[in-house]
């Protein structure tokens, strides 16, 4: 079997600022395979890569995104705010997780794909958030790769991932165990869990079969996965 798809979860957060080009680069040097970014629209139409609401916590200005023009996000962050084409073009040839924070509508979701197609990123990107997220992409893109991201463990409905067709089901980690495993691989998808930080945490998913991680601390888990830890049982 595959090694599990070692994710980012917004670059390298513990060393650099989430969600900027830095944190990317340094989450591809330590061994990520891929990095989860999340992107929200300004209001004039830029996607950019934040995960609030507003710029206070990480960049200390209590200002609502769709608020702001592209151009005041650069001014008020020093650049420090990367719009998603210049995440695409600073990974260029590693995967990229997009996800959907604050529920987008269609129009939303069509700016986003259309950035990626323009960057000729289609084949490397893949989506994930909630339902409501996951059918605007769906609507835009009906070739996109989907994680359809789940915080209950009932299992989602079957006239729901008829019309989404995701790939993965994307869980928080500590719903994971053994039956919930088994059913999303027999139901033909691949899990994907976020976000475990600790190495008991990410020992006992790799022993659970998960395919694809997503964390805090990449470097934890691609030393983790080099040494085989919980694969025994795969």
């Amino acid at each position: 079997m595959p090694n599990v798809t070692a994710v980012a979860h917004r670059g390298d957060p513990y060393r650099v600022r989430e969600n900027t080009l830095a944190s990317l680069r340094s989450a591809l040097r330590r061994g990520a395979d891929a990095v989860e970014i999340d992107v929200r629209l300004t209001r004039d139409g830029v996607p950019v890569l934040l995960h609030d609401e507003t710029l206070l916590r990480l960049w200390e200005h209590d200002r609502p995104l769709p608020s702001l023009s592209w151009d005041e996000v650069r001014d008020v962050t020093g650049g420090g705010v990367p719009a998603l084409s210049d995440a695409l073009a600073a990974t260029d040839g590693s995967r990229v997780m997009i996800d959907l924070p604050g529920t987008p509508d269609v129009r939303a979701a069509h700016r986003i794909v259309d950035v990626v197609r323009a960057c000729g990123a289609q084949e490397r990107v893949s989506y994930c958030a909630d339902a409501p997220a996951m059918l605007a992409v769906r609507a835009a893109d009906p070739s996109a790769e989907i994680a359809l991201t789940r915080t209950t463990l009932a299992p989602p409905r079957a006239g729901l991932l008829e019309v989404i067709r995701p790939r993965w089901l994307n869980y928080r980690f500590s719903l994971v165990d053994r039956a919930l495993a088994d059913r999303v691989h027999r139901g033909g998808h691949l899990l994907s869990v976020w976000t475990p930080d600790t190495r008991r945490s990410m020992r006992r998913l790799l022993a659970l079969g998960a395919d694809s991680i997503t964390t805090n601390r990449i470097d934890v888990l691609c030393a983790l996965r080099g040494t085989g830890a919980g694969r025994q049982g795969r």
